[in-house]
């Protein structure tokens, strides 16, 4: 039989949404290609999702239910048949059920983005069981929050046209990692003239190749950005105009941005203060003296930390002072998801949740660790008798791991996970169930780089056993009693579902005309906020937001000091001296992607880099283990001595498996369980170590 192509998409959870073009020979998925026809995508995939076959056909696939024969973290199961998986855990979760079944907990992010597989038969299950709620908080929501506050959504401009701008600003990311094809668009904006800034507290591969890294301390980027609006005021570097026009509390911005001079900003962020008054001014200038395009791609990384919320208002604010947005390839992006118009109501049902439409209680994934030790006598709720762990890995991703292990390890704690791979999660559960790869099953993806909606088709049969989501849900519907239609729906119908066509942005797309082609593109303007429109209450960007006063929080940009830095907590500080993030490695996706033998052989091993400074003062030599320590838990790392952490930094790319790792341990045993100032997010990098030597004797085995 010859070979035959199959239009599919990237299902992780990146801003790049490939289109994919998948070659099947006898039944079987031989390559992964890019589609080239794809604007987005032009026929290139990252290193990881060019391997995807590699994750599929993976001997360590898990293609029949498990059962738990061990302790709980030891990973010792017995094979069953879903049947037996099925009845066993119907029967467990209907007697909790009957209890409480607030006692219940799902626990999913983006293992996988598709909308038929990451919500729809899940939610529709959890809803009509009456499961508590789960707050989907650990990556993206501070930043999210911030924007719907100041632009109404989570929405800005068509990364397509960078490569028009004369300044392009990577702001607290590392595209070259994260965001492939932005960074192909932005080095020809290079080639035709641009300047490229990187603001990051690391020297990552995006930052050597950038003009100019300015690197502050974690937590700092608002009073950066502050110290910035305070130079476009100061030295009327302002479009006028478009203020007058299309923005709303000028005059509040202005007042707040007047208590942060350069020379103040310089103090709090580390840099100096002659960086700050050249990347103002060329900003500035730019767009406003000379009219030229600037834009900003800001990612999540600056936004994990107790004030991200408000850094990211403060950022957000630059284009509408400066007029940015007239231009298509000047504003700023750091999501597009607010524009794709999706049925969320009808994919998800939370007209099922049995009181209607009051809610059950919300559990933020961020702090499972606290909820799974919570013994239900602390007003938070029922103790939790059961969680249901699909599309995440929370004993490696959730942070301060030591918590979430602890809770996981419960023997009074009945845990299901659907997974493709015995994961450290999984390790902890009571039945493991296989779920397909996205080569395996259908879904639709919308994106939050790009406005393209885009059709997953199923290219092969599921290996094994493994079933979608969608299905294992389905079944365990049935044997729950649920007979609502809605849980006969088939993922094609499901897929029919998604997408909102009577919004004009849908125009012309269908799950129809999309399967068929593979992607659409919304009908979105090229320079959407040219002209104001903003999806605010106002129609504007908004500097002063009523709603952040109603919410009781601080209606204008502000800094927010990190809750770990010599400044905020010194006593903090003098026993552990050292900023720690643990921004993505470059071969791997959150916890995805680790198990891949030749990924993980390129990553080589867990490493912290650690400034030359840092290092002698503690007798650090490069290569040397050492461990990261703080009073929430530790982990051994080999050093690399680099001037790419500055000094007072600690980096460790992440996020290993925790079995993986030579002490069974990764960075989320440092991090804590605090919240950032809006949105309820994780603080990932508010996070004081100190770090050490290993001495040979002490070595994990």
């Amino acid at each position: 039989m010859a070979p035959r192509i199959v239009r599919a998409a990237c299902p992780h959870d990146c801003p790049d949404t490939c289109a994919l073009l998948v070659t099947v020979e006898d039944g079987r998925a031989i390559k992964v290609a890019g589609d080239p026809d794809h604007p987005g995508t032009q026929g290139v995939l990252c290193t990881k999702v060019s391997r995807y076959t590699e994750r599929t056909y993976h001997p360590n696939r898990v293609l029949t239910p498990l059962r738990r024969v061990g302790r709980k973290g030891e990973g010792k199961f017995e094979s069953v048949s879903w049947d037996e998986a099925l009845d066993e855990i119907a029967a467990r979760l209907s007697a909790i059920a009957a209890r409480n079944p607030e006692a219940i907990v799902p626990y999913s992010y983006a293992g996988t983005m598709g909308l038929v597989q990451g919500e729809s038969m899940a939610a529709r299950f959890f809803h009509k069981l009456g499961a508590s709620l789960l707050d989907r908080t650990i990556c993206a929501s501070a930043g999210a929050t911030a924007l719907k506050y100041t632009y109404g959504a989570s929405v800005g401009m068509d990364m397509e046209h960078v490569v028009d701008a004369k300044l392009v600003i990577i702001w607290g990311g590392n595209p070259i990692a994260s965001n492939l094809h932005l960074w192909t668009r932005v080095q020809e904006a290079k080639r035709r003239g641009a300047t490229l800034v990187a603001i990051d507290p690391y020297r990552s591969l995006t930052a050597e190749k950038c003009h100019r890294h300015i690197a502050p301390m974690p937590g700092t980027d608002g009073a950066l950005a502050l110290a910035m609006i305070h130079i476009l005021i100061r030295d009327d570097l302002l479009d006028h105009d478009y203020i007058a026009q299309h923005t709303v509390g000028f005059d509040a911005l202005r007042e707040r941005a007047m208590e942060f001079p350069p020379a103040r900003a310089a103090e709090i962020c580390g840099v100096p203060v002659e960086d700050i008054e050249w990347l103002a001014g060329l900003y500035g200038n730019l767009a406003v003296r000379e009219r030229q395009p600037v834009a900003i791609r800001m990612n999540y990384g600056m936004q994990r930390v107790r004030g991200g919320g408000q850094a990211v208002r403060a950022v957000a604010s630059l284009p509408s002072l400066v007029g940015a947005w007239r231009q298509a390839a000047g504003g700023l992006q750091l999501s597009t998801s607010g524009f794709f118009p999706i049925d969320h109501e009808t994919l998800q049902r939370p007209d099922l949740l049995p009181n209607w439409p009051s809610q059950p209680r919300t559990v933020n994934m961020s702090t499972i660790g606290d909820a799974l030790l919570d013994d239900g006598t602390t007003g938070k709720g029922p103790k939790i008798e059961a969680v249901v762990v699909y599309n995440s890995n929370p004993v490696a991703v959730a942070p301060e791991s030591v918590k979430v292990a602890e809770g996981f390890a419960r023997e009074d704690l009945f845990t299901v996970v659907l997974e493709h791979f015995r994961t450290d999660t999984a390790d902890h559960a009571d039945f493991v169930l296989p779920a397909t790869t996205q080569l395996e099953h259908v879904d639709v993806h919308k994106a939050y780089g790009h406005t393209y909606f885009l059709a997953n088709n199923q290219a092969v049969e599921p290996l094994g056993q493994a079933l979608p989501n969608t299905e294992i849900f389905r079944r365990l519907a049935a044997r729950m009693g649920f007979t609502e239609p809605c849980f006969a729906d088939s993922d094609e119908t499901i897929a029919s579902q998604a997408i909102l066509r009577e919004d004009k942005r849908a125009a012309g797309i269908s799950w129809e005309s999309l399967k068929e082609q593979g992607w659409q593109k919304l009908s979105v303007g090229a320079a959407p906020f040219a002209d104001g429109n903003f999806p605010t209450p106002s129609g504007k960007c908004e500097f002063y937001s009523e709603a952040m006063a109603r919410d009781g929080l601080d209606p204008v940009p502000a800094y927010v000091p990190p809750y770990e830095a010599p400044s905020s907590a010194p006593e903090l500080a003098a026993r552990y001296p050292l900023a720690m993030i643990s921004p993505p490695a470059r071969n791997f996706l959150n916890s995805s992607f680790v198990n891949v033998d030749s990924l993980r052989a390129t990553e080589g091993e867990p490493h912290l880099d650690i400034h030359p400074d840092d290092a002698a003062a503690r007798g650090i030599v490069h290569g040397a283990m050492v461990r990261a320590y703080n009073d929430r838990g530790s982990m051994q790392a080999r050093a690399r001595v680099t001037d790419r952490a500055k000094r007072g930094l600690v980096v460790g790319l992440s996020i290993w498996w925790k079995k993986l790792a030579p002490d069974g341990k990764n960075a989320n045993e440092l991090t804590s369980q605090r919240l950032t100032d809006m949105g309820r997010a994780p603080v990932f990098y508010d996070c004081l170590v100190e770090v050490e030597a290993v001495p040979s004797e002490a070595l994990a085995s």
